[in-house]
């Protein structure tokens, strides 16, 4: 079994692309949240020239939308959305700097593209692990849009939040060649 890679953010270019497909990683620092509704929200906004919220620049991004908080903690069950969703406004996100994703599911090729093109690392969070992810985020603070509750673009500050790369900087997507050994030919 790899061993696994410890990543502290600001995730850089350069480290975005050691990574490989198949990598564990731990991930400690702050990483932002965001889902559809914001990107869609941002890509607007790029699209009038008008300047987002926060700089993006070697930043990861998650796809999530968590449940409500209970007492004493700072989020409540915080798994990943499908990521596909994201897909139409990814590559105008990417441009903006971000270097790391998080969410589940595949890509669409011309996410992948624009992935190797700018050094961007596709991580998978496990869905079904829901509530033991939100035990590695320590704090949660809403930074813009409010008003789309749940999607609001978000700070986490995380300590050890457990990823899988599954599709690396140079394209090389973990559910193609995890499946590849089992497929008939």
């Amino acid at each position: 079994m790899a061993e696994t890679i410890r990543i502290t953010t600001p995730l850089k270019e350069e480290d975005s692309r050691k990574l490989r497909a198949g990598d564990s990683v731990l991930i400690t620092g702050t990483i932002y949240s965001a889902r559809d509704a914001a990107h869609k929200v941002m890509t607007e906004a790029l699209a009038r020239g008008e300047k987002l919220p926060i700089d993006w620049n070697n930043q990861i991004v998650y796809y999530l939308g968590p449940t409500p908080a209970k007492p004493g903690d700072p989020i409540g069950s915080c798994g990943p959305t499908t990521a596909g969703r994201m897909d139409a406004y990814t590559p105008t996100m990417l441009e903006q700097g971000i270097k790391g994703m998080i969410g589940k599911g595949s890509r669409a090729p011309e996410v992948v593209e624009s992935m190797k093109k700018n050094g961007v690392t596709y991580f998978a969070a496990v869905g079904g692990a829901a509530a033991l992810i939100a035990k590695s985020v320590k704090k949660y603070t809403v930074i813009a849009y409010p008003e789309l509750g749940p999607e609001a673009l978000a700070a986490l500050e995380v300590v050890d939040f457990p990823a899988i790369v599954v599709i690396d900087s140079e394209g090389n997507d973990y559910y193609e060649i995890g499946q590849k050994p089992y497929r008939k030919l």
